[in-house]
């Protein structure tokens, strides 16, 4: 099997790095300036899970000229439509798109753009960055990647990606549930990113405020409502363990989404918040907490764009 990955970023870079280092056929979709960092400098990962350095190959849009059996996309969600342009001489019709973005909304714009059969669902769960020098640093041990079909059943291409995964440095799963992988995570980063990004602090600060407790969980019932009227309910393991997350005595936790935020950085609040927002009101709810940390969030847009 071959995989190109899209981007060499943190999330890209380390996956497909650890991918590399232990000898599968991988490809990094590249700009120019990444491509000519990594040819100078290599890929380097630094983590807690064992440093690495990698020589990889690298291809910018403009060389693509065969399908792969499988396309890891690595890239922001607004930068999604202009990646799906780059990629489409890799795309055949059985080729595996595997987004690791945030939300939902992505599966629905690769469905339109290629079909849904190439939107293959994917759950990726790791805490990394680049530093200046362009290296990925991870910032936590977990490092967790799951796909499937949509169905949940098992298939000859998914059971050829889970063989090429496996042993490769980081945790896989070939996951006959996830759909409702997606929707937990979803449902973690949605009420992560609309209450700390509401607030203005991380959960342990936010715990310690007076009311702050109830706001978290009443916050998160606005999302459970969502998720369970048009997605897929969460499971009760989930749930428990969602509600400690949330309400963690002293808990410094953050998502991205705020990291980014507060650096004064372009954040995904139409993804992350807006769009499960859209997704209640057109079932009927009423959500007013989520409506308000939108709103929130899209003022603090509007002024980034300005910028």
């Amino acid at each position: 099997m071959r995989l190109l990955v899209v981007g060499a970023g943190a999330t890209g870079g380390y996956f497909g790095g650890r991918l590399a280092e232990h000898g599968r056929d991988v490809t990094f979709l590249v700009r120019d300036a990444r491509a000519a960092q990594l040819k100078k400098d290599g890929l380097q990962i630094i983590s807690p899970n064992g440093d690495a350095k990698v020589t990889p190959k690298v291809v910018t849009a403009k060389e693509l000229k065969e399908p792969y059996e499988a396309i890891l996309m690595t890239v922001k969600a607004f930068g999604l439509e202009q990646s799906l342009e780059d990629i489409a001489p890799a795309v055949g019709p059985d080729t595996m798109i595997l987004p690791t973005l945030n939300g939902m909304r992505h599966m629905d714009v690769i469905a339109k753009r290629f079909s849904a059969r190439n939107a293959t669902p994917c759950v990726c769960k790791v805490a990394a960055t680049l530093d200046k020098e362009g290296r990925i640093v991870q910032l936590a041990k977990f490092q967790d990647l799951s796909y499937g079909e949509a169905d949940g059943k098992p298939s000859p291409r998914t059971e050829a990606l889970d063989k090429f995964m496996q042993g490769a440095g980081f945790d896989v799963r070939h996951s006959p549930h996830i759909m409702r992988e997606m929707w937990e995570k979803w449902t973690l980063l949605s009420s992560l990113g609309g209450i700390t990004g509401l607030m203005r602090g991380n959960i342990g600060e936010i715990e310690a405020a007076p009311g702050g407790v109830d706001f978290v969980l009443a916050f998160l019932d606005e999302v459970l409502s969502i998720v369970r009227k048009v997605g897929v309910a969460p499971s009760e393991e989930f749930l428990k363990a969602t509600r400690a997350t949330l309400t963690s005595k002293g808990s410094p936790q953050a998502p991205s989404m705020y990291r980014d935020l507060v650096q004064g950085y372009r954040i995904e609040a139409d993804q992350i918040v807006g769009d499960l927002l859209k997704r209640g009101q057109d079932a009927g709810l009423k959500t007013p907490l989520i409506a308000a940390a939108y709103t929130n969030l899209s003022i603090y847009s509007a002024r980034q764009a300005k910028a």
